[in-house]
This record gives structure tokens, sequence and C-alpha cells, in this order.
């Protein structure tokens, strides 16, 4: 596939001392962030790592999916999430399944199913979620609470 002016280009820099068990440097476009092996696959635990940054890629491409969506579609909404993930702990470690739980804070009540119908659509539409199917099992629990009126 050709690189062409129909293309977004993003790019990273890392530094990685030597071995397994070492603390390498991620530098993204505006941060910096140490990164190795979590505790539960026996490495140093600083920083970050593969696992939750992966996570963190279909988390946040989910939300800005969804947040975009309801917008588009009319629906006043406020968002929070969290998401799970689960690697395998087998020879060959493997990401099997991502969790999002979204909730959805509505100021209109009558717009419940709406902002359903948009979740589920919001995952399916999701780049990051549409570059992990086949591979990863992505699932939704999706809260929607009614905000109170003030007064």
């Amino acid at each position: 596939m050709k690189v062409g002016e129909d293309m977004h280009k993003f790019s990273v820099l890392l530094d990685w001392p030597q071995g397994r068990n070492a603390v390498g440097n991620l530098t993204l476009r505006h941060s910096t962030t140490a990164i190795s092996i979590p505790s539960e696959m026996q490495g140093p635990n600083s920083g970050t790592n593969p696992d939750e940054m992966l996570l963190g890629a279909a988390a946040t491409c989910y939300i800005i999916s969804l947040a975009a969506m309801l917008e588009a579609s009319g629906v006043v909404a406020t968002l929070t999430m969290k998401s799970e993930g689960y690697v395998t702990d087998e020879k060959v470690p493997t990401y099997k399944k991502i969790i999002h739980r979204p909730c959805i804070s509505l100021a209109n009540p009558h717009k419940e199913g709406l902002a359903r119908r948009i979740a589920e659509k919001a995952e399916r539409s999701c780049m990051i979620s549409r570059a992990l199917r086949g591979n990863v099992d992505i699932a939704l629990d999706i809260t929607v609470t009614i905000q109170k009126e003030e007064g």
C-alpha cells in the first residue's frame, strides 16, 4: 500500500537500553513515558506497558467515536467509561478480550434508546475496534442514567 495524501501518518520514538526487563522510553507527539513489562508478566512494572496502551487506544477511540456520534445525533450527554483488557497467561501471551463500560448521562430521558443504539454503533465504527476485529473480542456493558434537574 502506497502512503499518499489521503493517509495520516503517526510516529513514535522508542529508546530501549537492552534486554527484556529494561525500562525504556516512548516519545509520542506531546509526551514521553516510561515503558516496561508489567509485574503480572514478571517485568519491572515501571511506567506503562503495551497491554495498557492497546487498551487505552481502544478505549479512547471508542469514547471519542461515541461522543461524536451522540453530538451528530443531537443527543446531549456526558460520558465516563471504564475499560478492561484480558490477556491470556500462556506460552505466548495473547490479548483475548476488551470490555468497555460506558456510562452515558443524558439530559433528556426520551433519548435513552437512541443513546444505546449509538453506543453499539460507535463500537462497530471505531477505527481501533475495526483494526482489532477478528483478533480480540470487544464487548460493551452500557449504563444510561438521566441527569437530575436542578431546582
